[in-house]
């Protein structure tokens, strides 16, 4: 129960098969939580006919309906939390984040002084593959526009590929994390520097998707232009501290 990768799901049935078993191939001792948004793809139906093979490995949570990544990441932190597992991992389904690195970022935290690390893209060593012009161009005006507004000394500040160590996760109080979208991830990163955690960015190669269609929308861009806003101002008066219970939260 030390090493746990939440993969939040959302019609992934051409990736979630090869990447649990990419995970799994490691022999690392890896377990996943595959948290499920109603996929109407069968993303599901997919990973319980992967449980029959990985019984005391993987582990599924569905929910009713697309919720928003923010709350499928928390609902499995309050999962890990309970099941008390050591080091929580974000990562998405669809091989943009390579499992061959979940160890760099285990070895940042269990030996490398890090209460977080980040998969980051934009430190020395990181990079992105397939990506056209313009998404560069956002991603990287995004993550310089955080920093100015926020402070906060993190260069990928909206890198899903993450580890977290347990006591980091169990010092959130999950209900101050308002935002749901990829301004979630900015939050988390905030709310864990403003507790004093160490966050350490480790590079990567992000790799954009070969199957499925990616996420990003409007909304998505405008709820992290205007987050990053309120995120500083309303960090005047909110308390990041002391997570709420999880007993009556998860199955």
């Amino acid at each position: 129960m030390e090493k746990l990768v939440i993969i939040p799901t959302y019609n992934e049935k051409e990736n979630i098969a090869a990447i649990v078993r990419y995970v799994f191939s490691l022999n690392l001792n890896y377990h996943i939580l595959v948290i499920d948004d109603g996929s109407p793809d069968g993303t599901a139906l997919i990973v319980k006919e992967l449980m029959q093979n990985y019984p005391e490995q993987l582990f599924l949570e569905e929910r009713s309906g697309k919720l928003g990544l923010g709350t499928a990441y928390i609902h499995g932190f309050k999962w890990a939390i309970q099941r008390e597992y050591q080091f929580v991992f974000e990562m998405d389904a669809d091989f943009s984040h390579n499992p061959d690195d979940l160890e760099r970022l285990y070895l940042a935290c269990k030996t490398g002084g890090a209460d977080v690390a980040i998969g980051s893209r934009y430190v020395k060593g990181g990079a992105i593959q397939n990506w056209p012009l313009d998404r560069r161009i956002y991603s990287k005006g995004g993550a310089l526009y955080t920093r100015i507004i926020t402070w906060m000394p993190v260069g990928d500040p909206t890198a899903g590929f993450v580890c977290y160590r347990n006591e980091v996760l169990s010092s959130i109080n999950f209900d101050a994390i308002k935002f749901v979208g990829y301004a979630f991830q900015v939050e988390m990163k905030f709310a864990s520097w403003k507790l004093g955690f160490k966050i350490i960015e480790v590079p990567i190669t992000f790799k954009d998707r070969t199957f499925g269609a990616s996420k990003m929308s409007k909304g998505i861009i405008k709820e992290g232009i205007m987050g990053v806003l309120k995120l500083q101002w309303h960090s005047l008066f909110k308390n990041y501290k002391g997570s709420v219970s999880v007993e009556t939260s998860v199955k």
